[in-house]
Formats: structure tokens, C-alpha cells, sequence
């Protein structure tokens, strides 16, 4: 008997944390809002289910097409082509097509620089840069098809470089800022980029962090590469080598502001972004034109409820997916003022937000879990310090929110006013899959709640059955999308490898997720942070969720340990709100309060005080970090990712 519950216990992820708040929106924002009642999502999501292809080719003309297509969906699993004989240019959606408006003269992108500086792009403004950047590249021979990347800061002239790429056909692969040389040096190998854009530097919380050194080294063994441009932002100084370097401002001055946008296949690549696995070659998803654009197009405007009046800020690196999709493709497809900034949540002090949010007047706010725990820790009083009278709508992304970051953003950011989508997606699928559309919807905390009309999710047990209500399993997606990766590049192999093949013919996701008896999702975490303790599988987001509800927890990460009796016991690192005593009896207490939360099975075997967590400069924790100090081990690998790497040192220092 002991034998077949271990066995049924493997088929699952126990799902054991229960939270039923709802919060609807009120009836101010649900009268306002693009879809206004649950009716009205699930009459758009069944007819979006039942006759994909006619619904995804009713979308796609809110789209700007210089061909219209023959074909909406070709899919032959795992490959999908959508709109084949279709030509657009993701520019000219974004740019062109707003000139013949009264946006012409909107504002497009409002950046905020980390020391304070700031500029504003109207999208008359904008187009003329982008033109301009465009011919640049194409004197220096970039044609349709090369792949160009990009390792620079949160600049505007980041987002120029992208939309000049895509006016010309250009592939661009984004390296986010903060990575190291050889992370860089595998992307442009890969990739075989023709042309690097950098910048002199960035700054780091006040610091002057050399980015042209980086490339330097980088470049010296990428034969690939023919031409650096680089951005003055820092004044610090770098070498420029002969023929090869230039600066940004030399090569721009005097150039034309006309560029005459490439009419490119719907099916043409857009751009390659690396996801940065813990280990073994980085993975360059592949995006395309025509479906990544409309799918991004239409989950700005479903998810975000844009109105033409809307400031938008998207907290996120540009260097990420979530700034590629809700940065700059998504909302300047749509017309809207979308913010960017350089920066960090708490510099120069805790309330930099909120003083962003007050001068631009911000409506939406859309940030990252990591960060809303990372303010709760400084205290309520410093975004009391500001006028938040203009948010109407939050937003989260990048692993599911606990329940009691989800209320304490509610209650002091949005003032009990302010809904909150909390969105699921990943860098495969393009754009945002699961999320409350917020006019429509009664909100549960920690839920990401409904499909995005045309995704259907479906959780399966190990042996590919279907899990029944609040039974935890692998998420699962059933028939393709606009916006889903197309491929990894030059590896079609390792793409039907990773995604395809668990369960063929359903994209893998790679996460555990749960639904409950009203058809609410609730995300699990990764797979790979499902730990078995004595034959249950155990989410590890459910025991840091119930360890951040008690009172004197800030953050928490929870990982696996070996352990001799269950073979897999569970690690936690705490990291306590301001003024708590680091005391022992404290983790006898928080090991009881999460054994009353979910149950004595998740009790954590250790916990260990942390003053902070290994994360990356976006605020991903690095957990393949925390797994090597939980297992008694010394080598934590590559660190020059991290925002602190001194952080590693002290976790090494004080593990129990």
C-alpha cells in the first residue's frame, strides 16, 4: 500500500496552500474597461477556441499589412507558421502608422535615467531616430536576414537600435546589460552577429559599470562581428579600435531621417533572444514577425485595459523578454506613452518608484514579485511619501506572487482601488498567456486566473492524464498561438526536444500549476523546484508563500536538501523584515507556522537568516546558487550575473 501512494504520489504536485480571497474590480473601473464582464471574456475566449483561425485573422487586422496573408495557421506539430504569404514591418505598426494621427506628437517613450535625467521621444520624434539608426545600419552593411546584437543599458538608444533592425529586417539578439563578457561572447558566437551596439558603460547604483571593456573581450574571438558602434552614456573612458569602432553620435549626425520600411514576410525572423540556463549552451528562441507582433498587440490591450490617456511603465529590462513584449512592441503598437527606466527600485532611495510613478503621473504599473518584497522590506512609509492618485491598474511578472505580496501591493500601492494582474508567460511563448483581464474578472490573490483568449491550458498528470480540480501537475499547452517561439536557432532538434517531446503533439512549459473549482490557474513554480520529500511532491513557491505570511518574514527562498531518511528534504533561506532579531526560537516558530499554513509534511528540514538573496540585476534569484549552499557544497559556478555577488560569500559563511 505504502508503495502504490509513493507511486500515485509521483503522478502529482500536492498542492496544499489554500487562499480563497476575491476582489472584483469596481464598477468605475469595470464600465471603462476594453472587456467589462466575465460574459463578455468567455464569449470572446470560446469563439477564440472554436474557430482559431477565423478569430486570429479578425485580430490581425488591427494590424498594418502591406500584403494581407493566404494562409492564418499552417501547423505541423512542432512547427507553426501563421499569416504564410503575408508582409508587414514591425516598424512601421509601431511608428508609421501613429504620423497620420494626433499621436504624432504624443509622447512614445518618457525614459528616466538612474542619476535623474530624462528625455522624452514624441513618436514624430522616435520614427526620425529610428530612420536614422536604420541607414546607419545599412552603411555599414547590414541587410535583411544579418543578425545584429545588442549589449547596451537601459537607454533610449536600446530601444532605437531595436526598431531600426526591424525597419530593416535585421535580426537583433539582445544581451541584457548586467551579463558578463563570456555570456556575451556565446551569444554573438551563436548567433554569428555582424554588428555589436554598446554603450562606454552603464550605471549601477551610482557606480559607473564598464560595458565597451565587456565587449571588447568579447569581440576579440567573434570573427562574426565586423563594426562596435558605441553610445556615450558614462564618459568613461574606452579604447576604440581602428576601422571597427564608432561612435553612436558620429555615425547619426547629418544622416537622412527617411528610411523606407522593409516589407517583410510574416514568417521572417525578428529576433533571437538566449535564455540563460543554469547550465550547458544557452537556448536562442526564435521569434517571427507577424503572429509575435499581433499576439503582443492584442495582451497589451486585453491585459493592460490601455486607454489612449494611459502613462505605462513596465519595470522590466529591455534586455529581457518581458521588455521586448510589454516595453516597446506591445504598447507603441498600440499608440501608448510607455516609460523606461534605468534604474533600480531603491536608488537612490527606497521610494525611487513612487517618485518615477508621481512626476509622470504613471496609470499602469507593471513590476516583478522579487521587487514588490523587496519594497515591502523597506517599509510602508516610503511610498506614503508620494501622490499614487494616477495608478488605476498593477500588474506582475516573472514567478507567481504570494498571496501576502499580492495584498500588501493592493492595499498601500493601489489603495484598495487599483486591480492586479498577475501574469504568466515565459520568453518560448512571446507573450503573456494566463492573466486576469481586470474589468472582467473577481481577483484571487496569488491566482493567475484565465487564458488570454486562443491559449488553452491543460494540466496533465506524469502519465499524461488529466488532473482534476486543485490537483497539482505539469502545465501544458494544447494547440498553438501567435506569438510561440518558432524554433531555437540553427537547434530544431533541441527545440522539439525540450518543448515537444514529454508530451508530443502539447507545448511543455516546464511549470506546475494547479486549477480550482471555479477554472482558476494557479501557478506552482518550475518543475525543477518541485522537491520530493518521503514520496510527496512538493511546490516549493507554496512553503516560500507560507513562510513570507507570517509577520516578521520579508522574502523567503525554499530549495532541496539531501536528506538521509526522505531523500529530499527542504531548505529555506529567510530574509527578516527590518528590526526582527535573528534568533533560534524564531525558526522553531516559522517551521510550526508553516505546518499550521499547509502542513507538517512542508515544515523546512533548516532555515538559514540571510541579509539577502543571490539575484541578477532584473531580481531573478538565482536558485541553482542556493541549491549549492543547501547541499553542502563550494563551487557556486559563474557569479558576475548577480547584482551583489558578495552576497554568495556570506550565504556560504552562515549556512546551517
Amino acid at each position: 500500500m505504502a508503495e502504490e501512494q509513493a507511486q500515485e504520489s509521483e503522478k502529482t504536485i500536492e498542492s496544499m496552500l489554500a487562499e480563497g480571497r476575491k476582489f472584483p474590480p469596481s464598477d468605475d473601473f469595470r464600465n471603462r474597461a476594453n472587456i467589462k464582464s466575465m460574459e463578455e471574456y468567455q464569449k470572446l475566449y470560446d469563439r477564440s477556441v472554436a474557430e482559431p483561425e477565423k478569430f486570429w485573422a479578425e485580430m490581425a487586422e488591427e494590424l498594418y499589412w502591406f500584403r494581407k496573408w493566404d494562409s492564418v495557421l499552417l501547423w505541423d506539430p512542432p512547427f507553426a507558421k501563421w499569416f504564410e504569404g503575408g508582409e508587414t514591418n514591425v516598424s512601421f505598426n509601431c511608428l508609421d502608422r501613429h504620423l497620420k494621427t494626433w499621436r504624432k506628437n504624443k509622447a512614445a517613450i518618457i525614459w528616466e535615467g538612474e542619476p535623474g535625467d530624462s528625455r522624452i521621444f514624441t513618436y514624430h520624434q522616435l520614427h526620425r531616430e529610428v530612420c536614422k539608426f536604420a541607414n546607419v545600419l545599412k552603411k555599414h552593411e547590414v541587410v535583411k536576414g544579418d543578425r545584429v546584437c545588442l549589449y547596451m543599458p537601459m537607454i533610449p538608444e536600446l530601444a532605437i537600435a531595436m526598431l531600426a533592425c526591424t525597419r530593416i529586417g535585421a535580426v537583433h539578439s539582445i544581451v541584457f546589460g548586467g551579463f558578463s563578457s563570456d555570456a556575451l561572447r556565446d551569444r554573438i558566437q551563436d548567433s554569428g552577429a555582424k554588428l555589436v551596439v554598446t554603450s562606454d558603460g552603464s550605471f549601477r547604483r551610482g557606480k559607473r559599470i564598464p560595458l565597451k571593456s565587456n565587449t571588447d573581450r568579447a569581440v576579440s574571438v567573434c570573427p562574426s562581428v565586423e563594426n562596435v558602434i558605441v553610445v556615450n552614456r558614462t564618459n568613461l573612458e574606452v579604447r576604440m579600435k581602428g576601422q571597427r569602432d564608432h561612435w553612436w553620435h558620429d555615425v547619426m549626425e547629418g544622416e537622412s531621417a527617411e528610411c523606407p520600411p522593409t516589407h517583410m514576410e510574416s514568417e521572417d525572423p525578428l529576433f533571437i533572444l538566449y535564455t540563460s540556463g543554469t547550465t550547458g549552451k544557452p537556448k536562442g528562441v526564435l521569434h517571427t514577425t507577424a503572429g509575435y507582433l499581433l499576439y503582443v498587440h492584442m495582451t497589451s490591450k486585453w491585459v493592460f485595459d490601455l486607454k489612449e490617456e494611459d502613462t505605462y511603465w513596465c519595470t522590466a529590462d529591455i534586455g529581457w523578454v518581458t521588455g521586448h513584449s510589454y516595453i516597446v512592441y506591445g504598447p507603441l503598437s498600440n499608440g501608448a506613452a510607455s516609460i523606461m527606466f534605468e534604474g533600480v527600485p531603491n536608488y537612490p532611495s527606497p521610494d525611487r518608484f513612487w517618485g518615477i510613478v508621481e512626476k509622470y503621473g504613471v496609470n499602469i504599473f507593471y513590476t516583478a514579485p522579487t521587487a514588490i518584497r523587496a519594497i515591502m522590506k523597506d517599509g510602508d512609509e516610503w511610498p506614503a511619501r508620494h501622490d499614487l492618485r494616477s495608478l488605476r491598474l498593477l500588474g506582475s511578472v516573472g514567478e507567481p506572487i504570494n498571496p501576502e505580496a499580492w495584498i500588501w501591493y493592493y492595499k498601500v500601492i493601489g489603495k484598495e482601488r487599483c486591480p492586479i494582474v498577475d501574469t504568466w508567460w515565459q520568453t518560448e511563448t512571446g507573450g503573456i498567456l494566463i492573466s486576469p483581464l481586470p474589468g472582467a474578472m473577481d481577483i484571487k490573490p496569488g491566482s493567475a486566473a484565465r487564458p488570454i483568449p486562443g491559449v488553452v491550458p491543460v494540466i496533465l498528470r506524469e502519465d499524461g492524464s488529466e488532473v482534476g480540480a486543485n490537483e497539482g501537475g505539469y502545465l501544458v499547452i494544447k494547440q498553438p498561438w501567435p506569438g510561440m517561439l518558432r524554433t531555437l536557432y540553427k537547434d530544431p532538434d533541441r527545440f522539439k526536444e525540450v518543448y515537444f517531446s514529454k508530451y508530443p503533439g502539447f507545448y511543455f512549459t516546464g511549470d506546475g500549476a494547479r486549477f480550482d473549482e471555479e477554472g482558476d490557474f494557479w501557478l506552482m513554480g518550475r518543475i525543477d523546484d518541485v522537491i520530493n520529500v518521503s514520496g510527496h511532491r512538493i511546490g516549493t513557491m507554496e512553503v516560500e508563500s507560507a513562510l513570507v505570511s507570517h509577520d516578521v518574514v520579508a522574502e523567503a527562498a525554499v530549495v532541496p536538501m539531501p536528506h538521509e531518511i526522505k531523500g529530499q528534504g527542504l531548505y529555506a533561506f529567510v530574509i527578516l523584515k527590518e528590526d526582527v532579531q535573528k534568533e533560534e526560537s524564531l525558526k522553531k516558530l516559522l517551521r510550526a507556522h508553516v505546518s499550521k499554513e499547509i502542513g507538517p509534511i512542508a515544515k523546512p528540514d533548516k532555515i538559514q537568516f540571510a541579509d539577502a538573496l543571490p539575484k541578477t540585476r532584473s531580481g531573478k534569484i538565482m536558485r541553482r546558487i542556493l541549491k549549492v549552499v543547501a547541499s553542502g557544497e563550494e563551487d557556486c559556478g559563474d557569479t558576475t550575473t548577480l547584482a551583489d555577488p558578495s552576497v554568495v560569500d556570506r550565504l556560504l559563511r552562515d549556512r546551517v
